[in-house]
C-alpha cells in the first residue's frame, strides 16, 4: 500500500493520471501507519515527479510541439506568467492544480538551480499532505 501511495503521488505530478489526495486519505484513515510515514512517502513521490517536470523543463525546445508533452501551450504561458510575476517563491505553489505541474516545467526551462526548485517544490507539496492528512486524520477520529 506505501509503494502504491508513491507510486500515486509520483504520477500526480507528471502527465500521467494520479489521485494522491485520495490515497493518502484513505490509508490515513486506516491507521495503520503513522500520519507523518505517509505525508513524507506521498511528498516524496510527488516531488520526484516535479523533477521529471524540471528535468523536461531542461530540454523544452526539443519536447514542447510532441502529442505527449505534459503541458498544453496556454498553461505554459500561465505557468511562465505566474513564475515572472512571483519568481523563485513560485514554486511553493507547485501542489495547485493546473497551474502547479506547468508552474515546474517553467522553472526547468528558466533554469532555475536544482537545490532551491528542491527545496520550495517540498515545503509547499509537504505542507499540503500534511493539511490533507491532518484534516482526513481529525474527521476519521470525529467520527469514530
Amino acid at each position: 500500500m506505501l509503494f502504491a501511495l508513491f507510486l500515486s503521488a509520483f504520477t500526480s505530478a507528471t502527465i500521467l493520471p494520479g489521485t494522491s489526495e485520495a490515497a493518502l486519505v484513505a490509508l490515513v484513515t486506516t491507521g495503520e501507519h503513522a500520519v507523518w510515514l505517509l505525508v513524507a512517502i506521498a511528498t516524496a513521490g510527488n516531488v520526484l515527479g516535479s523533477l521529471v517536470n524540471w528535468g523536461l523543463g531542461l530540454w523544452i525546445e526539443h519536447f514542447r510541439h510532441k502529442r505527449w508533452f505534459p503541458v498544453s501551450p496556454t498553461q505554459y504561458e500561465r505557468a511562465e506568467r505566474w513564475f515572472n510575476r512571483y519568481g523563485l517563491w513560485a514554486l511553493l505553489f507547485a501542489w495547485l492544480p493546473v497551474i502547479g505541474d506547468p508552474l515546474t516545467l517553467v522553472a526547468g526551462a528558466l533554469r532555475v538551480k536544482f537545490w532551491p526548485f528542491v527545496v520550495l517544490v517540498t515545503l509547499g507539496k509537504a505542507a499540503r499532505y500534511a493539511m490533507i492528512s491532518g484534516a482526513a486524520a481529525w474527521i476519521s477520529d470525529f467520527i469514530s
